[in-house]
């Protein structure tokens, strides 16, 4: 339990969110922690905002995103992993609130357990801050590979700072620095099918701030950037599955049917493509995307519609 938390927090321009996230982290219940501070060339006030902190706390260290370490998230994550000197690490973004037991909690679960990873759960605001609340350990599941197709379709959602990772799980993965959406997804997904172990938690322990600034709102108001990039993590994570021999029928499904949302980057070409299959079993797809999909959804559509009339 007194194993050092490495937190790592890429910001830019959140001078007027970042304060409060620091402050949460300063009242961890576990005290044996270090913040890194990731500035991705911010033009805004935010070392300003933060130096008494910064000079009354040493725990909170500032850096400025080198130049070999492309812009954007994955950038400024992978120079904190590089930095890092815990034991554990962990994800905080720069305009949420974390719940005062997230460290200690995550610990706890990771060392009683023996697993390698924590999962918990979160909870989305936006102008009213969160009520926190204190609750027992509840534990949900165990998470290994072989629940990598849940992970993958997201019926469990590793968001990018809901989970305490031991550092060995860093050892050899990074962020793909190419990406600058779905980073996360293509990351953890590698990570699972590594063999790392967890545990899923059902307690709330951080709390994430909606607004349409952030990567999941640009992403739905439809940002081109973050719509290439979620594409390309797609195909990475296939070239990952079919290299660890994980590729199954249901998860060429999911990202096929995925691809009707991304017809303009010809996603279904790449999917095939990055899948490596024979000639009989890429005719298949090829049959199931262009004749018995639209079918399918074509039927959905209509009793959806004759539903709404009764």
């Amino acid at each position: 339990m007194n194993s050092k938390v490495t937190i790592i927090m890429a910001t830019y321009n959140r001078c007027h969110f970042i304060l409060e996230t620091l402050h949460s982290i300063q009242n961890q219940t576990f005290e044996n922690w270090e913040c890194l501070i990731i500035d991705d060339g911010g033009t805004d006030k935010t070392q300003d905002v933060i130096s008494p902190l910064l000079a009354q706390d040493n725990r909170f260290r500032f850096y400025k995103r080198p130049d070999d370490y492309k812009k954007g998230l994955p950038g400024c994550r992978n120079y904190g992993l590089d930095l890092a000197t815990g034991h554990y690490i962990i994800f905080f973004d720069d305009d949420d609130i974390i719940h005062p037991d997230n460290l200690k909690i995550s610990i706890e679960v990771v060392t009683t357990n023996n697993v390698d990873f924590c999962h918990y759960q979160k909870m989305p605001f936006e102008k009213q801050k969160p009520i926190i609340k204190n609750s027992p350990i509840s534990i949900i599941k165990s998470l290994t590979i072989k629940d990598i197709e849940k992970i993958i379709t997201q019926k469990i959602g590793l968001a990018s700072c809901t989970v305490l990772w031991k550092k060995q799980c860093f050892d050899t993965i990074r962020f793909n620095e190419n990406l600058l959406y779905a980073e996360e997804w293509e990351c953890y997904s590698q990570i699972i099918t590594e063999n790392f172990k967890g545990i899923i938690i059902s307690n709330i322990l951080y709390y994430n701030r909606k607004h349409r600034n952030s990567n999941t709102g640009e992403f739905y108001s439809n940002n081109p950037i973050h719509k290439t990039s979620k594409k390309n993590a797609i195909i990475l994570i296939i070239e990952n599955l079919k290299l660890k021999g994980l590729l199954t029928d249901n998860l060429l499904r999911y990202f096929i049917q995925m691809s009707l949302q991304f017809k303009e980057y010809n996603l279904f070409v790449s999917i095939i493509d990055a899948s490596k299959l024979s000639f009989a079993t890429s005719l298949k797809w090829k049959i199931f995307y262009r004749l018995l999909l639209p079918l399918q959804l074509f039927l959905y559509r209509l009793k959806k519609q004759l539903t709404k009339k009764q």
